[in-house]
């Protein structure tokens, strides 16, 4: 296991989302990462009670240089981070992996250390004042992967994902999820 990542060998390839990029992406990814409300609810939506989070690891470390510069952190600043996977009933749709800088956790945000099973759209969307400041696009490879990770969930080609920063007041919160192909066929 790498020491920045659980699920990551090396950090993903981002790009902005800047306008053209839509044009290269799946409709049925599109849906998914264009996707503007909560994808906590949008999962609920479909699978009910058969909607589960698994926590894959969660420690303090420090984040990706690219994952520092987005939430103004120094190069040596510790965060929290979180990378679990969505199911709904045996079935893996999402990895995801939240990176939450320490002064974000302070005040009503300090739940979010303690999450557990809990999904984190769940929580943030229900704060006053959310913002997203920026989406970025990575299509991953296969070989990026952590070997048991990508065995354990079948991943034999690039998946798409999207990188989200939240603001919460001045508090900055990095949100990056990777759909994998059995959540592509949902609604």
């Amino acid at each position: 296991m790498h020491k920045r990542s659980a699920i990551f060998l090396r950090q993903p390839d981002w790009y902005s989302n800047r306008s053209g990029t839509r044009s290269g992406i799946p409709a049925d990814v599109a849906s998914w990462i264009f996707e503007t409300c909560s994808l906590t609810q949008r999962l609920k939506k479909t699978c009910g009670v058969r909607f589960r989070v698994a926590v894959v690891h969660q420690r303090w470390t420090r984040p990706w240089p690219d994952e520092a510069r987005l939430l103004h952190l120094g190069m040596h600043q510790w965060a929290l981070v979180r990378e679990v996977q969505l199911f709904c009933h045996r079935k893996p749709l999402i990895v995801a992996r939240t990176v939450i800088p320490s002064d974000t956790l302070k005040g009503s945000q300090r739940k979010l250390a303690s999450l557990g099973t809990r999904p984190l759209g769940e929580v943030i969307f229900t704060y006053p004042g959310l913002r997203r400041h920026s989406l970025d696009i990575a299509n991953v490879a296969c070989h990026d992967w952590n070997p048991g990770l990508r065995e354990s969930l079948d991943i034999n080609r690039q998946t798409w994902g999207r990188r989200t920063v939240y603001g919460i007041g001045q508090r900055r919160l990095l949100v990056c999820e990777f759909f994998l192909p059995s959540v592509l066929g949902l609604g």
